[in-house]
């Protein structure tokens, strides 16, 4: 027993001893890769002086908006968007290089780290080529090829590829041996078989260069399951269909996906589709490429035929099935990426929508059977009082309905209203009209004014811990009518207390990662916020919570002392929140406003740090701040230069210039809101034709959705906003936004609307630009679509998400599209959601 205790602890030391060398010799492999922030400036084409100030900062707790506005000098004017891409960057480098640790440390342990592999091993830039590299290492279950090897074929499959004029039965019969489990000669080949098939497979030169080959000549092809037709209606684009993987956007490629996943659609990836296998030899590019990498080629010789086979073999078997799962893997990431950015684009512009501002406002719930739900918020936001009125059938207590909003308007002073966009909207709307018109003639007062409004995530807030907090007493359902009006007087405000996947702006949402897409849209509503600025005597917690440096329990920290001691009247008293240290109050007190604090400077985005600056300037200029402050015609005869020191340079000093000139300036647009149209009030109501005035309520890599006033959002396409190639809807407009569109098409029993922005177009056609399906290519794309074949199939119809437009195909090439001639100047409000158009279609 001692023996045998002393035995196991040498063998456990040796084990350790091992183990220790193996990181050793991993952590000296490391030690020659280029820094990351080397490789991150190279990828961004940056100093990478830059990138490692960044760097420092980022991991030193700093917030990009915080950088991107305070620390100028240090990062040489890196602007938020850059320092984003940045932080993904280094996100995806530092995961690179932890993987690339252990796959040299486990590669260490076997004994098996060459010179020449650690060197591939350090230069891998990608996780797919570390991961091509360490597959013939990577432990694994025993596989037919291992088993061979252990039966000794090792040396016949050598053999073979090495020597092709042996005779592939005369030499498998030297190595039958039926107590290693070799029966028989072909027994013995099959055993070759399989190693040489391994060999191939995890040769990491060729199996990369196989990808690359796949993905520009592959298609993703699509056909209908049998029985689904009628079932998978929605789907129907797909029935027939395929396309090139390098052509393919993103929300075809996630409809594909929603498709099979709801057992609709068979989806297959082809390599190379019209290939055919010949007896003669290697019947595609694939089986050419792995034949040449190991120098396997007919010339009659004995065992060249069977070595073609074996490349057959290979690919069909093993490198398609592999390289197949890899393409899927990557056809999906790039199609989650763009969702993930169409969604971030439209909830920022969502989020940065012009606010009404602090009006006394009563928001309006729509409903038929269980009433309009009324809220009046005065202009601060506070809640002044609830109602509920049923003027729509089946009650119809129209009169009284009147009666009580009037009455409210008058006791509350309410000069908007805001209308939510659900069900029962339209007919609110011309409630409210009434009520306008009647209030016009009580008091001769025109002030009021009503809008139509998202109300996408009202319902998530109503019945969020928040909501249940801040109003315990009342009813969900009048909670929402809080929510919109108060949307109305500052979108930004009220629609960070929701999570940003629920305010239904994105594109195929569901389908992407959950993980990717919270990150992606924090990310955005941190800038938002960051970018106008919070009043810290009225912010709620929520929005608290999104200011830079402001995290945990600390905006609720700020609140509890605000309701205990009463406003803040200047920035250093935020110092005295319970467990805000310094560092916090350097990332957010730049941030916070303080209105009518005792210090001008407190309502601007002056940074505390920076108030000695200004001090200087007051001395050069003889003024005091509050003389000083938007005097444009004086600040901007100052000179940087002149108040710029070591730790404050031009570029700050520029900023606080800025700033005084227009202090506590709001970089959203001012308010506007769109018209509808007199009588058009339902599907029903459109005319091809018709010019209308709308809102856009949702932009998609297809094209824009707009609420002209009818219950259910038009698409203009992409190829019907401009008369310039528009390569993304967004350079042309934007989520919130007025404008000016024609009516092309009206499908009724299909509820879609076709519209166009060129309002030049011709009335009457039928769009070809599909939301889903596949989009016919150049000039003439709109009109043509029905007749021509688009991605090798008769591709003309309307997808499942919304219907197609129609107008001609965005003909020419570069530059960016023009903003439509009949569009407004500005945001606006959103009065719908691209959800609500996806649910109504079926594909939400």
């Amino acid at each position: 027993m001692p023996g045998k205790t002393q035995s196991g602890t040498a063998a456990a030391s040796a084990t350790r001893d091992g183990a220790g060398d193996a990181a050793a010799q991993a952590a000296a492999a490391l030690r020659g890769l280029p820094k990351v922030t080397a490789r991150v400036a190279a990828e961004l084409g940056v100093a990478e002086s830059r990138v490692a100030a960044a760097v420092a900062l980022l991991d030193d707790g700093a917030t990009v908006p915080f950088i991107a506005r305070y620390r100028k000098e240090a990062t040489e004017g890196l602007d938020d968007t850059e320092l984003r891409r940045l932080d993904e960057r280094l996100r995806y480098l530092r995961e690179l290089d932890e993987r690339r640790a252990v796959v040299l440390e486990s590669i260490a342990s076997q004994g098996k780290l060459t010179a020449a592999l650690q060197d591939a091993i350090v230069a891998a830039d990608t996780k797919s080529r570390l991961e091509d590299i360490y597959l013939p290492y990577k432990p694994k279950r025993r596989t037919k090829a291992q088993i061979a090897r252990e039966a000794g074929l090792g040396p016949l499959a050598e053999l073979l590829l090495t020597e092709p004029g042996n005779d592939p039965d005369t030499a498998a019969a030297q190595y039958v041996d039926a107590g290693k489990g070799v029966d028989d000669a072909a027994a013995a080949l099959a055993g070759a078989r399989a190693i040489l098939v391994e060999r191939f497979a995890e040769d990491a030169d060729l199996v990369g260069e196989l990808r690359e080959t796949m993905w520009g000549r592959g298609r993703l092809t699509t056909a209908v399951r049998e029985g689904k037709e009628t079932s998978g209606a929605k789907f129907s684009d797909y029935f027939e269909f395929s396309e090139p993987f390098t052509t393919l956007p993103s929300h075809r490629i996630l409809a594909v996906f929603r498709g099979e996943k709801e057992e609709i659609l068979r989806v297959t990836l082809d390599p190379e589709p019209g290939e055919t296998e010949t007896a003669a030899g290697p019947a595609s590019v694939y089986e050419t490429a792995i034949a040449a990498r190991f120098g396997i080629a007919g010339r009659g010789r004995a065992a060249d035929g069977w070595l073609a086979d074996t490349v057959r073999w290979a690919w069909r078997t093993k490198l398609m099935l592999s390289l197949g799962i890899d393409l899927r893997l990557r056809l999906r990431q790039n199609a989650e990426t763009a969702a993930v950015d169409v969604f971030a684009q439209n909830l920022k512009d969502l989020l940065l929508a012009a606010p009404a501002g602090n009006h006394a406002t009563m928001g309006l719930d729509p409903g038929f059977r269980t009433g309009v739900k009324v809220a009046v918020v005065d202009g601060t936001g506070k809640l002044l009082a609830t109602s509920t009125i049923y003027p729509h059938p089946p009650q119809r207590r129209y009169d009284a309905a009147i009666a009580t909003l009037a009455a409210l308007v008058e006791k509350h002073g309410v000069q908007l209203i805001a209308i939510g966009n659900g069900t029962a909207s339209r007919e609110t709307d011309a409630l409210a009209a009434e009520l306008l018109t009647a209030m016009r003639g009580r008091t001769g007062d025109a002030a009021l004014r009503k809008v139509v409004v998202s109300e996408a995530g009202a319902s998530v807030y109503s019945a969020s811990e928040y909501a249940a907090r801040e109003f315990p007493d009342l009813d969900v359902s009048l909670r929402g009518a809080v929510s919109i009006a108060r949307r109305l007087q500052d979108p930004l405000a009220e629609l960070v207390k929701i999570e940003p996947k629920s305010i239904g702006v994105g594109q195929y949402q569901h389908d992407v990662s959950e993980t990717k897409l919270a990150r992606s849209l924090a990310a955005v509503v941190e800038d938002a916020v960051n970018a106008v600025g919070v009043d810290v005597n009225t912010a709620s917690v929520p929005l608290l919570r999104r200011v830079s440096g402001i995290a945990g329990t600390l905006a609720e920290n700020i609140v509890a002392h605000r309701e205990a001691n009463g406003p803040f009247s200047t920035r250093k008293e935020i110092l005295d929140v319970a467990r805000l240290g310094p560092k916090a109050f350097e990332q957010c007190a730049g941030f916070l406003r303080i209105p009518a604090g005792t210090d001008p400077l407190d309502a601007s985005a002056v940074h505390p740090e920076a108030y000695p600056v200004v001090r200087r300037i007051l001395e050069a200029t003889g003024h005091d701040v509050p003389g000083l402050m938007g005097r444009s015609e004086l600040l901007r005869g100052l000179r940087p230069q002149e108040f710029a020191d070591e730790r404050f340079g031009v570029p700050t000093v520029t900023d606080i210039l800025a700033e005084l000139e227009k202090p506590g300036r709001d970089p959203r647009p001012e308010f506007v809101t769109a018209t509808f149209a007199d009588g058009v009030e339902k599907l029903t109501d459109l005319r091809p034709g018709m010019v209308l005035e709308g809102v856009v309520t949702n932009v998609a890599a297809f094209g824009a959705f707009v609420d002209v006033g009818v219950h259910q959002d038009g698409l203009v396409h992409v190829s019907a906003m401009s008369d310039r190639f528009v390569s993304d809807p967004h350079e042309v407009v934007s989520s919130g936004q007025v404008v000016k569109v024609k009516v092309l098409d009206v499908d009724e029993q299909r509820s879609r609307i076709s519209l166009t922005l060129r309002l030049d177009d011709e009335a009457g056609t039928r769009g070809g630009g599909r939301a889903d399906g596949p989009r016919a290519g150049g000039r003439g794309a709109g009109n043509k679509a029905a007749g021509q074949k688009a991605a090798g199939r008769k591709g003309a119809g309307n997808s499942g998400a919304q219907g197609g437009t129609g107008g001609r195909g965005s003909g020419g090439s570069g530059g960016r599209g023009k903003r439509p001639s009949g569009g407004g100047n500005g945001r606006g409000n959103a009065g719908g959601a691209m959800a609500d158009a996806l649910r109504r279609a079926g594909l939400h």
